[in-house]
């Protein structure tokens, strides 16, 4: 399961993977922009996670790490909201692996810093997606899921390196093309 979490949006995506094979399972987004406070924001975070691991039993979480951005208050609230999905993952016993942004668009795209569509459209591709959500937190959730899958040595496709987003497309266009 991956998380891309928020506090106005918490994305999260499922795949299943058998025998070095992963497909799509959902994708949503936890909607918590028509609450003020910031605690009950929380409160959500933590019991959508929990109510997703005991749905779905995930073998492991890949979450999306914080960027660093100018605000700190907004980065005090992002990293609250990870901790909360972190700690419900592990008041279940469900190992957490942290993934920067960078490193996600890297391992769906070839290139750390594409956009959120071209993740989008690339997940799409790879687990034949037929329509994309409206917001696009869920695949980045979705994202990490599938970053996380390529990092644990499951999938056949980790050796390969690309030296941009053009050799990447170039490399993988039959495979876009389906």
């Amino acid at each position: 399961m991956g998380i891309d979490p928020g506090t106005t949006i918490m994305g999260f995506g499922l795949i299943k993977v058998v025998k070095k094979k992963m497909s799509f399972l959902q994708l949503n987004e936890l909607q918590l922009s028509k609450y003020d406070d910031h605690y009950v924001k929380l409160k959500l975070i933590f019991e959508r996670t929990i109510e997703l691991i005991e749905t779905y039993h995930p073998d492991e979480i890949a979450i999306e790490a914080p960027f660093f951005g100018k605000n700190v208050q907004s980065m005090l609230k992002l990293g609250r909201a990870q901790g909360v999905a972190m700690a419900a993952g592990l008041s279940r016993e469900v190992p957490i692996t942290e993934y920067s942004p960078k490193k996600i668009k890297m391992a769906i795209t070839g290139n750390g810093n594409a956009s959120k569509e071209q993740v989008a459209k690339m997940l799409q591709s790879l687990l034949k997606i037929k329509t994309l959500p409206k917001n696009l937190d869920s695949t980045d959730g979705l994202a990490a899921a599938v970053c996380h899958f390529y990092n644990m040595g499951r999938a056949d496709i980790v050796g390969k390196s690309y030296t941009g987003w053009a050799a990447f497309v170039k490399q993988n266009e039959k495979r876009v093309k389906k």
